[in-house]
């Protein structure tokens, strides 16, 4: 079980560099704080170079944050920049950003952590201090931000909380979760959660604007990753087998379209859905980013088939109301075996669509890739950014590297 410190009081006066709360400390304060971008700071850094504990984008992948055992540090994407850094005594393990605003989420991390594991800080960055703090009873494993929403996920618990106030609207039990699998929609119109289910293979979908729920059979094994469409219609999902990956309609479950990563056993780092659902990529620990052509599309007039998505209370508030099949000449097709013709007869293998595009890296590295601008990738681990030729693909041609952090990763 776990339990939530709120709000009760103004915000306290700012706390020294440095400072680490303990659990029986409360100091709850009013999250709500003026929102605008983050600004660049000259802050020194440290004489000792610091650890890495963990790499996440923000909502857009126009940028990524760093925590580190000395703190957190903010990047831009394209162009490649540090943006600022924020130097502490202790660990920041997990840095949830809110698209490039001054507000983000905290969790201590590491052998020295600066808050406790078990606790939630909301930073504003403006005031340089922590302005509001869910805490619990069991350590944090992610944290996902919207303008709205603020999603807590423990092992066996997920919390939804709105944002302005820190009211608990939501509890969602999981299967244990240790890696904390857990996305969230960011379109302002529609508020999309995906979360492990009760049961092996299972993926819960929560539309919040419809009220609805469902489940979704995604694998026989266990779920190792999966990613939304900003807009959450689309779902992609991978198994720790790591062979396939599925794209699912989140409406009503439909499986839409399957990709093959490999034939032998992999662990999937990440998954990422292109801003227009036309690609996908995909990282393991066999060292090579797959990219696939995506043969779904939302949005668009609703045909006579799908006219049930009409009676969906709230549906016309979606911003797409179809996922259907398409094809178009301005994409290259993943390619598949020769013997696809015989699909039914031969194995599944045989009939598999392969990657359309790849690019080799080290393998039993962690690396996680997204989308940038004109048909290019950011491949953070890496960090560079990479293009594929969106007709014939193949393999993928760095365009730049960049060093973010020259101390290894624990």
């Amino acid at each position: 079980m776990a339990t939530t410190s709120m709000p009760m009081r103004s915000p306290p006066s700012p706390s020294p560099p440095g400072y680490q709360t303990t659990d029986s400390e409360q100091s709850p304060a009013q999250p709500a704080a003026s929102l605008s971008p983050l600004q660049s700071t000259a802050e020194s850094s440290s004489n000792n170079e610091a650890t890495l504990l963990g790499t996440y984008f923000n909502q857009d992948h126009g940028c990524f944050a760093c925590g580190t055992d000395q703190g957190f540090r903010i990047y831009n994407c394209d162009p490649f920049e540090e943006t600022f850094r924020r130097n502490f005594r202790g660990g920041i393990g997990i840095v949830e950003m809110l698209f490039r605003c001054n507000i983000l989420a905290l969790v201590g991390g590491g052998k020295n952590p600066q808050y406790p594991p078990n606790k939630v800080m909301i930073w504003d960055d403006h005031q340089s201090r922590c302005i509001g703090e869910l805490t619990f009873r069991s350590e944090v494993r992610a944290v996902k931000l919207r303008r709205d929403r603020i999603v807590v996920v423990l092992e066996h618990k997920i919390y939804v909380y709105k944002f302005q106030d820190l009211k608990l609207l939501h509890q969602i039990e999981t299967l244990a979760n240790p890696k904390g699998l857990c996305v969230l929609s960011h379109a302002s119109n529609s508020c999309v959660l995906a979360c492990p289910g009760l049961h092996r293979g299972q993926v819960r979908v929560e539309h919040y604007g419809l009220k609805t729920t469902k489940f979704i059979s995604a694998h026989d094994s266990h779920i190792a990753c999966f990613a939304l469409t900003s807009d959450g219609l689309l779902l992609a999902t991978a198994s720790t087998k790591g062979t396939l990956v599925r794209i699912f309609n989140t409406l009503d479950g439909t499986r839409l379209q399957e990709v093959r990563r490999g034939v032998d056993r992999a662990e999937i780092y990440s998954i990422a859905l292109s801003p227009a659902a036309q690609w996908l990529a995909v990282s393991s620990d066999k060292g090579t980013v797959h990219i696939f052509s995506l043969k779904v599309q939302v949005g668009g007039e609703v045909p006579s088939k799908s006219s049930s998505l009409k009676d969906l209370p709230g549906s016309s508030d979606l911003p797409y109301v179809l996922v259907d099949n398409f094809f178009t000449p301005h994409m290259g097709a993943n390619p598949s075996s020769s013997l696809s013709f015989m699909k039914g007869v031969l194995p599944k293998y045989f009939s598999s669509e392969w990657s359309f595009a790849q690019f080799h890296l080290p393998e039993n590295t962690k690396f996680l890739v997204a989308f940038g601008r004109q048909n290019t990738i950011v491949i953070l681990g890496l960090n560079g950014r990479c293009v594929f030729d969106p007709i014939h693909g193949g393999e993928i041609v760095q365009q730049e590297y960049a060093r973010f952090l020259k101390s290894h990763t624990n």
